[in-house]
């Protein structure tokens, strides 16, 4: 694959602070995955990118989150890995975070808005955003995108704020393998926190929900011991506990890898 010298500027800067850590004995970090929440007041940060220059960050548009087509509207290139205390073991997936730099020349210190799509496994800093390089030249004053995508790691800050997406509803994508006895499905869009923490789901002519397991990201999934009866409701939970429930958002005739789309949302 080429490589465009910007993409070769990061990968130089950040191998050479990989290295330097570890002549210095130390090792990766690992985070306690609760260790980070909601916090009002900027934190401190480093930021990489990778991927093209104006890309949306891993050649296939998604992730470990399970993401579809984070170069369209509403993620719209505006992406980021995140290290274990951002990423939560894919439960921080879909969270939003406004960012900033402000030491670099070409800084504009103005925040831009990433979303958590991807996990980033060897962390320069206790917190570390790897974003696409569509985020990272965001950051940058008027004409001087590549120039900032040129320093490779910069010093940046941080904070989580709600996520906002208009004119949409909360999707769930019904993944490709799902059969009568094993239903998994991505969940995108929330609103508010953004992310999901627990789905569960109803059986048609049922009046308890079974606790579905996230199974990788963003998706959840039911090994069932008998035939599932659909049409299914979803009850997804966010961080701060709040519940949605889509009552038969799931129709009787559902396929995998179809899309379907609630009337439901968490309110702003």
């Amino acid at each position: 694959m080429a490589f465009s010298m910007a993409s070769k500027a990061a990968l130089v800067a950040l191998f050479s602070l990989l290295a330097a850590t570890f002549v210095s004995g130390a090792r990766p970090m690992s985070f306690n995955q609760t260790e980070f929440t909601a916090d009002p007041n900027w934190e401190a940060a480093r930021a990489t990118w990778y991927g093209a220059p104006t890309g949306a960050g891993p050649d296939d548009d998604g992730g470990a989150c399970g993401f579809k087509n984070v170069n369209q509207y509403p993620f719209s290139s505006m992406t980021s890995c995140g290290n274990e205390p951002l990423f939560k073991d894919g439960k921080g997936c879909g969270s939003c975070y406004q960012i900033r730099c402000t030491n670099n020349a070409a800084c504009s210190g103005n925040p831009e808005t990433v979303i958590i799509t991807d996990m980033n496994y060897y962390p320069v800093s206790k917190y570390h955003f790897d974003l696409s390089g569509t985020a990272f030249g965001a950051m940058a004053k008027p004409g001087m995108n590549d120039q900032l995508r040129h320093a490779g790691i910069i010093d940046i800050e941080f904070k989580r704020v709600p996520c906002n997406f208009p004119g949409l509803k909360v999707t769930f994508h019904v993944e490709e393998g799902s059969n009568p006895v094993y239903f998994a499905v991505l969940v995108e869009y929330e609103d508010g926190d953004g992310d999901t923490v627990q789905v569960d789901l109803m059986e048609a002519n049922s009046q308890s929900w079974t606790p579905m397991r996230e199974s990788w990201g963003s998706i959840w999934r039911l090994d069932s011991n008998h035939r599932l009866q659909a049409p299914f409701s979803l009850r997804i939970t966010n961080e701060s506990g709040k519940q949605l429930v889509a009552n038969q958002v799931i129709p009787a005739n559902w396929t995998p890898t179809a899309v379907y789309r609630s009337f439901v949302q968490y309110s702003s």
